[in-house]
């Protein structure tokens, strides 16, 4: 049986996991599932997988957790310290799916234990990305994408020469405004920033995915995975989201992968990898979808796809500021704070304040200086947001 542990477990990507391993009881043995406040989920599926351990972030809610799973066998446990000792039990496979900077931690811990890493947190590889993919190399762990776009690159490049590599493209549906005038932005309300057209998703990454955010923090996570330059990365509003990335190649060819807007796709290949198993996802038909559309983004729209090629240009660990400013940006945006176009505002204003010192940003990569980055960007940023919310 193969060893497999959910961080993230309560989440849309841990649930679709969670489906899929599901379907094929047998074939696994799962070591942890961990959550947030969504206890009797997190209880709810420990049962169902026979889970050895079940981890809440929260500290105050270890008692609920326990009652939920009295009488099951299942251990649980509560708070940071114990999502990181769960990431630390032998598996095969982890799945990274914690939202936020939180992620960081356990997935850091799996890839010291050899075990292969199913990236779903973003904010891994954009706040510390040389940092992952040298603790994997030092441990002979693995790195499978799980974000659709990052998924699909790397199977169009399967087989491929990275040298013959001219540019990458992911492909964004543009979210919910995609075309609502530019004036109306500033009157977006979080129910309507909460709607996506196309994935059903979380409530901040949907969020993200109008704002574009989302994209941004996928082009750093392009850099960063597969090596490219950054002037060979290209975003393209495809609003149908059935084409997930393009591969260029030197030769004028455009390898594109193309699915439904599931993301079993992703998680199920990265499951299975290096095999292909059938996956109950939708089998698309092109003669009834007809045609594809696809637009350039407009940055005046987007200004975070300008901000990611920023941090990209800045280096160091910009990166993690750019994910705190951006984490406490959709933070004051949910809390009322701020106006919908005012997120990019708090992330460009705290990234000018701290890029211009060239202090810690520019320090070893490790887990406690980009820690440190962490925390003084939420302060600064905090500080932006409440100037501009007074």
């Amino acid at each position: 049986m193969r060893r497999v542990s959910i961080f993230g477990a309560t989440g849309s990507i841990g649930q679709n996991t969670i489906d899929l391993i599901a379907r094929a009881p047998d074939a696994y043995d799962v070591v942890a599932l961990t959550g947030a406040g969504n206890i009797a989920q997190l209880a709810a599926d420990a049962r169902r997988l026979n889970a050895a351990l079940a981890v809440t972030a929260h500290d105050h809610l270890l008692d609920d957790l326990r009652a939920a799973l009295e009488g099951s066998g299942v251990e649980a446990a509560a708070g940071q310290d114990a999502i990181r000792e769960a990431a630390t039990r032998p598996a095969d496979w982890v799945m990274s799916a914690i939202v936020g900077a939180a992620g960081l931690a356990p997935g850091l811990e799996a890839l010291k234990q050899g075990a292969t890493l199913a990236l779903a947190n973003k904010e891994s590889l954009v706040c510390a990305g040389k940092l992952m993919l040298a603790t994997a190399q030092e441990n002979d762990a693995r790195i499978l994408p799980v974000d659709s776009e990052h998924s699909a690159i790397f199977q169009a490049l399967i087989g491929e020469d990275m040298a013959a590599v001219e540019r990458i493209i992911i492909t964004a549906s543009g979210g919910a405004f995609r075309d609502w005038p530019l004036d109306k932005l500033a009157h977006a309300t979080l129910e309507e920033a909460s709607c996506h057209p196309n994935w059903d998703m979380g409530q901040r990454i949907t969020i993200d995915s109008a704002s574009m955010f989302n994209k941004a923090m996928e082009v750093i996570e392009t850099r960063e995975f597969f090596g490219v330059d950054p002037d060979q990365i290209e975003v393209l509003v495809h609003p149908q989201s059935m084409i997930h990335a393009l591969v260029g190649f030197r030769d004028g060819a455009l390898m594109a992968h193309i699915g439904p807007a599931d993301m079993r796709h992703a998680i199920g290949f990265a499951l299975h990898h290096p095999d292909r198993q059938h996956l109950p996802v939708e089998r698309l038909d092109l003669a009834q979808i007809g045609s594809f559309e696809f637009r350039a983004p407009d940055e005046a729209r987007w200004p975070a796809l300008r901000l990611a090629r920023e941090v990209m240009a800045r280096g160091g660990m910009a990166g993690a500021v750019f994910n705190a400013a951006k984490e406490s940006a959709l933070d004051g945006f949910i809390e009322g704070k701020l106006l919908f176009p005012q997120m990019a505002e708090v992330v460009e204003d705290t990234m000018s304040q701290l890029n211009s010192d060239n202090g810690l940003i520019d320090a070893t990569m490790t887990l406690d200086n980009v820690a440190q980055v962490d925390h003084l960007a939420r302060q600064t940023a905090k500080a932006v947001i409440e100037n501009k919310a007074g």
